[in-house]
């Protein structure tokens, strides 16, 4: 059985990317997944002096074994001022540091999701372009808009959108 880590991009306790990491995660037959907080990984704010003075924060080696273990990754971004949130920009500067190539070509569907109907997709477009520089094999992806309107009680209640989403994990579940 593979093993799949799946997170929201945020450190918000009722993080919706969150939410529906953990949803799709659940739609790929066949495997073991493992939900990731953010708020299990915090990190100080990275800077080469500290780097040099203290090393990796055992948090940031944490994830990055983690990412390492698994046969899959789904992550879902939350979009703060159009870019990443800095509790997740700041643990992946230190995971680049402990290795450029953070997700170790394990196959990815990226998502992202935010209340409007854009679905966060300034930050979604950041990603694209950047993962693949720190060895991120995105296989699929999906963006979902007006999350509060269009996911109730764990699950896309909008059929086309969750359409959508199982073509998505389709691709995914043909990668591991």
């Amino acid at each position: 059985m593979k093993k799949l880590i799946a997170f929201g991009a945020s450190n918000s306790s009722t993080s919706i990317n969150k939410q529906l990491a953990t949803y799709a995660a659940s739609l790929v037959p066949n495997t073991t997944v493992t939900v990731l907080d953010l708020n299990d990984f915090e990190v100080p704010v990275y800077g080469v002096d500290l780097e040099q003075a203290s090393g990796f924060p055992e948090k940031a080696q944490l994830f990055f074994d983690k990412l390492k273990a698994t046969d899959g990754i789904i992550i879902s971004l939350a979009e703060h001022n159009g870019a990443y949130t800095a509790a997740f920009k700041n643990l992946l500067d230190w995971m680049s540091r402990i290795d450029v190539k953070v997700f170790q070509d394990k196959p990815m569907l990226l998502m992202s999701t935010s209340p409007g109907a854009r679905a966060g997709q300034s930050v979604f477009d950041m990603a694209k372009d950047r993962f693949p520089r720190h060895n991120a094999n995105i296989v699929a992806t999906y963006n979902f808009p007006s999350f509060n309107d269009n996911f109730k009680d764990g699950s896309i209640i909008d059929t086309d959108l969750n359409k959508v989403l199982v073509h998505e994990i389709a691709k995914f579940s043909d990668s591991l």
